[in-house]
Parts: structure tokens; C-alpha cells; sequence
């Protein structure tokens, strides 16, 4: 054994073996209870970043922790392969998304490899081959087919510099989710998703989500936002029909003085034919955010269109206004605006001096807007009814009239997935002057997405390319076009976790190894996903077992958000320089320096202040225990210990580290704070190191200390765990080793410590043995000369309180 720390030797000569053996290569044929670990993949952007590292060592600790405890175990890799980032970079660099696209996987895959990680390569997979995206063409045409995926022309919102559609949740403060740009509407025909079809399901489904923090599941019960209401009908004055809006407090009804619609909404259009200045307005409303949470904060703007409807229960007439806070997209496009009980409505009526009527208060010093529930008053037959009697009685009148009824809603809006973007999976589509919109049959996918293209910045390269999109139709057999939009990168990212399961399937898009693996035991990333991916994974999760693919209905039993990566109190980023390359932390120090500092520095659900201290004293601690190793097996080979009659100093060292056995595990696997279980195992070698001595027993002990150690640590630190354990025990691997089990026998003990304490005030310890009598106790108390200095004269012991096992409390009056 060499004496110094070799870890690029220790960790090549490792990772070689693993690659050659297949050690993590993953079967279906065990009688093992399997145990599926995932970590969201990563884009190939073409280096590892810190992130990276702590999302997929979590995973990696995980995964091997299981696999010692006798689980089957999966942990898969691939790449989030699609997206704007490779057509920008193409462009930069003067080469197509693909080249740049492939050769980044090649380079970060090797990266993944140095940092140790326990995967099954054999199951990698890039969305952006056509092995794997045409299974997702596959389902779109079914999906189409089922009425679940439609066309329509809508309200969009527009990222004028990455020139594509943002799904709502891609919009934060008025943003691009990536390139930062101020989003504008535009109205553009494209494919939506029916995930509002799934709403319900998606909602009370997450009853069933107990291993996944309450956090997430908050965020997506508010994104989905189910609310109860009624929906009220206003009769157009003037001509047929009724403006219908939907109402979460129709116990305010009866204070309405106007009523807004969106921009978008039929009646403004109608208005605006012969108002050139109402045309104008609606214009530069539709030049804004789609997004809610813009329009809240956004200036409240608006104008009457001339139009008027009439109250359905009071039969006043009240004024029709387009305002620029009401959303197209929401309810019915349209709002009866009560001004003394909604603050945006408020707002807006003091502007352009509406009337404000209230009619719900809570005392008489009531100051408006007044938004609480409260008791119906200046509302006629209403008077002096509660939220919950006003919402059923005014329901009932408007039911009554025909001009109403009660009505749920969700505030989840279908997803719209085209994307006019190339680099992306092709829409599967064809579009035939006689046959319409026609799906392409499966045996014709997949519509391969050409990869030899040149990037010139100026739209998709598939819609300047004949070759692309002139093609038969599929049905009648006639000169047709292909769809040229692309899917949302959302689309790959949604299904690949049930891929892994089926990776190599040609036949199907899953088969039934998909429902040996799903759900996922434990799923790893972070929290900014709660949203986006988490719910259209959910979403895709339900039509897959609909379309008869898989048979479980949640994609991820368990999952973990880990938090960032900060460096001096901020994130991580290239724009502030305040990055740490990975790769130069591993050639220093080496992968397992780089996995303890990341597991050791923080919880995984906290964030992590990098400390260049804190990786140096994990490398400070790697190399104490190869020297404690290294200076125990110098005095030749030893086994661990089995019997034998121990000291007092040598039962507290095996107490100690069986202990220690019990907290890591728990550790873990119930609690995965591996920072606490890194401690523990450093208390334990503090304690080592403290025991003197090479007697026979002595060196039994530290036999079985070490060996214990190497076994507790492997998860974290796999490669210096494996080569201990090689020089330790030479006839057997590691990884053949299972999880060690605390000696209940070892953490018997004899002793009990005691706090001393004099009216009550610490004065001292007192160890004893554990069958000492109550009096013996009392009797030893009183001999200590921390105590002997207290009992002087006119003081005298009154008594003294024994709590077994914990404290003996001398009373002095």
C-alpha cells in the first residue's frame, strides 16, 4: 500500500473497472426489490458546473447506499438534447446544433465519468435522436388522433429574441424564461396539449404524492388553481345575446358598475370597427404580457367601448369597458367589476371616475377596496347574508333567470407546444388542401429533423428547405407540406424518465420493463422545476397509462429539490465570474475530494456556500483516513474483531461505532442528510485516532473500525473506499459487500454518565455503573468535591432527586 494518497490513480484504475464490468448495468431478472434513481438530465451546454456535481452525487449516494442494502438498483444518464442555446451557438460558432450538440455529450459525458458516478451507461439516451423522438411523433399522432392535441389560433405569448412561443409558465416578470426579453402577444395558429382534460386529476392525485416536499406541491396546486364561483350572464343592450363572465365572489354581484373585457374578447373587436382610437388601444394591449402576474403589477389602463349591458338581477345598465388587466385566457375573457371589493377593480374605477358601490362589510369603519368575506348589505333581498349563503341564494336567482348558475374552473390553460424554432423535434403533422390536417402513419416515422444545415440566424432552416416540407399526403396521396414547427423541449423531457426503462425497445415506445422500473423510487433536481417539468411530467405520466403503455399513474414516488450553488452570498453564474470549474477541482484534489466537500458542506435541500477551505478539509480528511489505513496495515494483516474480553476504552471505541452504523444509516436513507452522516463517521475516526495501543484486540477493533468506515463512506467517496477496503480485506470487493449492521450486543452499556447538579446548577459529571443502587448514587454524588465545596455551613442537604440514568440534583437548604 502506498504511504501518500494516490487519488488519480486510485480513482482511474476504479472507474476503468466499473466501465469494463458493467458494474451499474441495471436487469430486470432479480429477486431484489428494485430501486429506480434518477437525477434530471442535463442539457449538453458542454461542461459540468457545480450544480451538476451536487444534483448527480445526491443521486450517485443514493443509488449506491440502496444497492448495498440489497436493491435492485437503475440509475441512468442522458441528455436534454433539443433546444434555442445549440441554434444560438451554431450560429456563433458557424456549425449545426447537431455537431455542437453531439460533441458536447461526448466531453460532458466523460466528465460524468470522472466524477465517479455508479450509472448504467448502457441505457443513455439523447432526445435529439430520431431512435428516441420518434416515439414522442409516435404518441403525438395518437394523442391527435383522441382529440387530446389540437390546433387553433391563439393569444400567444412571443419572445421576440429567441423569435418562438412561451408557454405561460415560461414567462417570469414579463420575461423569457431564457433569453430575458419582454414578451409581446401575437396571435399565431399552433398545437395545444388538452392538459386541462387531466386538471382534476392532476390536482387530487397529489394527495397520493407523500414523498414529495409540501412546497412543490403547493406551487403546483396553485398553478393548476382549482376555484369555486358561479358564472353570471349580462344581456347586450341593443342586440342578442349576453356577455358571460365568471365570478369566485358572486356574493358581490349586486355591487357591479361595469363590466371589462379582455382586448381579444369578440365584443372589443365588434366595438373597435368603427372607433379608430378603441382599435388603436386594443392594439398596444395585445403588444403585452399574457402573463398574470405582469398584468397585477402592469398599469391599469382602459376604454369604454361604447357598448352597455344590463344587471341580471337589479336591471341597471352598466358600461362595457376593454382594460388591459383582464386575461383573454382566463374564465370567459371577461370580469364584472365590483370596485369596492377588488383592488384592481378599485384602482381602475378611481382612474376613470366609475361608480363605486359597496355591498359587503365587515363593521362600519370599513375602508375600500374591502376584499374580506363579510355580511351583505344594499343588496335587496340579500341584505344580512354571509359569503357562503349570499354565493347559493344569488346562484339560485341567476339560475332562476336563466341568466346563471354555479360553475367551477381551473386557472390551468391547455399547453400550447408548437415552437418555431429548428432545433427540435418535428411536428408530425401534414397539411393536405383536401384532407386537412392529416397525422403521419406510424410507419412513417420518425420525420427526421435534417441535421446538416447551416445557421444563419434568420428563421428555421426546415422552413427555407423543400426538401423538408414538400411531401405526399399520406391519405389521398397529393402534393402536401409538412408541418415546419417543432415541438417545445418540454415535450422530450416529459417521458424520457420511462424511456431508460424501455431504452432499447424498436418495437414500441415503452414496453413492459416500463412497469418493472416506473414509478421512479427517487427522483433528484431542483425546485425550479416544480412547475414546468414537474406537472407536464405528471401530465405526459397519465396519457402514457391511457394509451395503454404503462400502468402506474405518478411518474416519481419520492422526490428531492436540492438547492443551489452559491459563491460570496449569490448563484453561480459566468456573468458574475464567480464560477468554480469542476474539472480543475477534480485534476486538483480528485472526484471523491469534490463528492465529500459537496455532501459535507450543506443539507441537500439547502443551499451550498462554496468554501475553498471546506474542500480543502475534505481532502485533509481523505488523506488522515488512507494514513490511519496505511499505519494500521503496516503492522501487518489483522481481522476484525469477533470476541474476546474488551477494556473498558475498547467497548467504548465498538458502542461508538456501532452507533455510528445505526445514525448513518438513517442517515441516509430515511433522513438524506448525508452532511450529519459525514460528521458522525469523523467523530469516529477523532476517536480512533485517540486509541493507543497494538495489542492483539486493540488492532481487532481498529480493524473493524476501519473496515466499518470504508463501508459507511463508499457511497460518498467510491473510489478511496474501494481501494481501503481492497488493502483491508484483499479476498473480497466492496462491492460485493452489503450494507454493515450495528452489534446490538456492542451498544450494551455498562456505564451511565450522570449530571451533577447543586439546587439545580450544573456543577459536574460522574460516571457510574449502570446497576449502581439509588443510594450508592446519592452516597457517590456527595463524595465529589464539587459538591463537598457547596455544603457549608448554615447549609445543609435537604434531599436529593435521582432521574434514573440522567441526573442526580443535590437539594440545599
Amino acid at each position: 500500500m502506498q504511504q501518500q494518497y494516490p487519488f488519480k490513480e486510485i480513482e482511474l484504475s476504479a472507474q476503468n473497472e466499473w466501465a469494463n464490468k458493467h458494474t451499474f448495468a441495471a436487469n430486470e431478472a432479480s429477486d431484489k426489490p428494485k430501486y429506480y434513481c434518477l437525477s434530471m438530465f442535463p442539457y449538453p451546454s458542454g461542461r459540468l458546473h457545480m450544480g451538476h456535481v451536487r444534483n448527480y452525487t445526491i443521486g450517485d449516494v443514493l443509488s449506491r447506499f440502496h444497492k448495498m442494502k440489497g436493491y435492485n438498483v437503475m440509475q441512468p444518464m442522458g441528455w436534454d438534447a433539443f433546444g434555442l442555446p445549440a441554434e444560438n451557438a451554431a450560429i456563433k460558432h458557424n456549425t449545426a446544433p447537431a455537431k455542437w450538440t453531439y460533441e458536447n455529450i461526448e466531453h460532458m459525458k466523460t466528465q460524468l465519468k470522472q466524477l465517479g458516478l455508479g450509472v448504467d451507461w448502457d441505457r443513455e439516451i439523447a432526445t435529439c435522436t430520431p431512435e428516441y423522438y420518434r416515439w414522442e411523433q409516435w404518441l403525438f399522432t395518437e394523442l391527435f388522433k383522441k382529440g387530446l392535441i389540437y390546433k387553433k389560433t391563439a393569444t400567444v405569448n412571443w419572445d421576440p429574441v429567441d423569435g418562438t412561443v412561451l408557454a405561460n409558465e415560461q414567462v417570469i416578470d414579463g420575461r423569457g424564461w431564457r433569453s430575458g426579453a419582454l414578451v409581446e402577444k401575437r396571435d399565431i395558429p399552433q398545437y395545444f396539449m388538452k392538459i386541462t382534460a387531466y386538471a382534476e386529476e392532476l390536482l387530487s392525485d397529489l394527495d397520493q404524492l407523500d414523498g414529495w416536499p409540501e412546497q412543490v406541491k403547493t406551487m403546483q396546486r396553485n398553478w393548476i388553481g382549482k376555484s369555486h364561483g358561479c358564472e353570471v350572464e349580462f344581456p347586450i343592450l341593443g342586440q342578442a345575446g349576453t356577455l358571460k363572465v365568471y365570478t369566485t365572489r358572486p356574493d358581490t354581484l349586486m355591487g357591479a358598475s361595469y363590466v371589462a373585457v379582455a382586448a381579444e374578447h369578440a365584443l372589443a373587436s365588434q366595438a373597435a370597427m368603427n372607433n379608430p382610437d378603441l382599435a388603436a388601444f386594443i392594439a398596444e394591449c395585445k403588444r403585452g404580457s399574457v402573463a398574470e402576474a405582469d398584468l397585477a403589477t402592469a398599469e391599469k389602463k382602459g376604454m369604454a367601448t361604447g357598448l352597455w349591458v344590463t344587471h341580471p338581477l337589479n336591471g341597471e345598465t352598466l358600461p362595457v369597458w376593454v382594460a388591459n388587466y383582464v386575461l383573454a385566457s382566463y374564465g370567459e375573457g371577461a370580469v364584472m367589476a365590483v370596485p369596492a371589493h377588488d383592488e384592481r377593480d378599485f384602482e381602475f374605477a378611481n382612474k376613470y371616475q366609475l361608480p363605486i358601490k359597496a355591498v359587503i362589510k365587515q363593521s362600519d369603519a370599513d375602508s375600500l377596496p374591502m376584499t374580506e368575506h363579510g355580511l351583505l348589505f344594499n343588496s335587496g333581498v340579500f341584505d344580512g347574508l354571509n359569503f357562503a349563503q349570499a354565493g347559493e341564494a344569488i346562484a339560485a336567482a341567476l339560475k332562476a333567470k336563466n341568466l346563471g348558475q354555479k360553475r367551477s374552473q381551473f386557472r390551468l390553460r391547455d399547453w400550447g407546444v408548437s415552437r418555431q424554432r429548428y432545433w427540435g423535434c418535428p411536428i408530425p403533422i401534414v397539411h393536405c388542401v383536401g384532407c386537412g390536417e392529416v397525422p403521419v402513419p406510424a410507419e412513417q416515422l420518425p420525420v427526421v429533423l435534417p441535421e446538416d444545415v447551416v445557421m444563419d440566424g434568420v428563421g428555421s432552416p426546415i422552413k427555407k428547405d423543400p426538401s423538408f416540407y414538400e411531401t405526399p399526403c399520406p391519405q389521398c396521396g397529393a402534393p402536401a407540406t409538412r408541418e415546419t414547427d417543432t415541438l417545445d423541449t418540454f415535450f422530450e423531457s416529459s417521458w424520457y424518465f420511462a424511456r431508460y426503462a424501455s431504452f432499447n425497445s424498436d418495437q414500441a415506445m415503452l414496453d413492459s420493463r416500463a412497469n418493472y422500473w416506473l414509478p421512479v423510487d427517487q427522483y433528484v433536481g431542483g425546485i425550479e422545476h416544480a412547475i414546468l417539468h414537474l406537472l407536464y411530467a405528471r401530465f405526459f405520466n397519465k396519457l402514457m397509462r391511457d394509451v395503454g403503455l404503462i400502468n402506474n399513474d405518478e411518474p416519481f414516488s419520492n422526490l428531492l429539490t436540492q438547492g443551489m450553488v452559491l459563491k460570496d452570498g449569490s448563484k453561480m453564474s459566468k456573468s458574475k465570474g464567480n464560477t468554480v470549474d469542476p474539472q480543475a477541482l477534480i485534476d486538483t484534489y480528485g472526484a471523491d475530494t469534490a463528492r465529500l466537500f459537496m455532501m459535507f458542506a450543506a443539507p441537500p435541500e439547502q443551499s451550498l456556500e462554496w468554501a475553498d477551505s471546506g474542500v480543502e478539509g475534505a481532502n485533509r480528511f481523505l488523506r488522515r483516513l488512507w494514513k490511519a489505513v496505511y499505519e494500521h496495515l503496516e503492522l501487518g494483516a489483522i481481522a476484525a474483531y469477533s470476541s474476546g474480553e474488551l477494556s473498558a476504552e475498547l467497548k467504548a471505541m465498538r458502542l461508538q461505532l456501532h452507533l455510528t452504523i445505526e445514525k448513518v444509516a438513517d442517515d441516509y436513507g430515511r433522513r438524506h442528510s448525508f452532511n450529519t452522516a459525514i460528521s458522525s463517521v469523523m467523530e469516529l475516526m477523532n476517536a480512533l485516532a485517540k486509541m493507543e495501543g497494538q495489542a492483539p484486540l486493540t488492532r481487532q477493533v481498529r480493524q473493524e473500525v476501519l473496515q466499518n468506515v470504508a463501508l459507511l463512506l463508499s457511497p460518498i467517496v467510491p473510489h478511496i473506499c474501494q481501494a481501503l477496503w481492497a488493502e483491508l480485506c484483499p479476498n473480497s470487493h466492496i462491492l460485493d459487500a452489503s450494507w454493515p449492521q450495528a452489534d446490538p450486543a456492542a451498544m450494551v452499556q455498562d456505564t451511565v454518565d450522570y449530571v451533577i447538579q447543586v439546587n439545580g446548577k450544573l456543577r459536574g459529571n460522574l460516571t457510574v455503573a449502570k446497576t449502581s443502587s439509588k443510594d450508592n448514587l446519592e452516597k457517590l454524588a456527595l463524595e465529589q468535591p464539587f459538591v463537598q465545596k457547596f455544603i457549608v455551613a448554615p447549609l445543609a442537604v435537604r434531599k436529593i432527586i435521582v432521574v434514573p440514568n440522567k441526573l442526580i440534583n443535590v437539594v440545599l437548604a
